[in-house]
């Protein structure tokens, strides 16, 4: 059967404005560079990238509501589905596939085929396996997913830049959070 949000993410990506990839990868090395620089702590550069990403995807949610053409989600199942092939092609230009599902269908694992921001990249040996590079992306589908009602944990599982045959970020939902309309509803 046809992947009906493989083609909502293709139809999300034409609706956007686009940058140039290397724009993008250079740019995004000399902010890593200089978070180096001025932290000198590897966990800390980690945790400030996933903090920004964070503060991005709180802000992106309502673009991807406006132009990814995806209605409300009925489960984690889906709405993985939905981060993997429409938000990550609609922002990164690439789709992932969403793979190793526990028992209780709330942790899967996304799997990016290229990542746009490690274009150009060798880490160091002294940053191998301690840098999560990318550590953006994870903020960016936490924040995201939090603005939804989602409390989920995410983090780099495997990357390409520390010798890994892939890139994978692990996905897990930690709390469907309920809105609070305050005392008088």
């Amino acid at each position: 059967r046809p992947d009906k949000y493989g083609k909502l993410g293709d139809q999300a990506f034409t609706k956007m404005d686009k940058v140039s990839s290397d724009l993008l990868a250079l740019t995004y090395g000399s902010l890593v560079s200089q978070l180096l620089r001025d932290i000198e702590d590897v966990d800390g550069v980690n945790a400030q990238l996933e903090k920004m990403g964070y503060n991005i995807g709180l802000r992106i949610v309502d673009e991807f509501l406006a132009k990814g053409g995806v209605g409300a989600c009925q489960d984690f199942r889906e709405t993985a589905e939905v981060v993997a092939k429409v938000g990550l092609r609609m922002f990164l230009g690439v789709g992932a596939e969403v793979v190793m599902w526990n028992k209780e269908l709330t942790a899967c694992s996304l799997v990016l085929p290229e990542n746009p921001l490690a274009e150009y990249v060798e880490l160091p040996a002294n940053l191998t396996n301690r840098l999560w590079y990318s550590n953006l992306i994870c903020g960016v589908i936490r924040g995201a997913l939090e603005q939804l009602q989602l409390r989920v944990e995410c983090r780099f599982q495997k990357d390409v830049l520390n010798g890994d045959e892939h890139n994978m970020i692990r996905l897990e939902l930690k709390e469907v959070m309920r809105e609070d309309y305050g005392e008088d509803d």
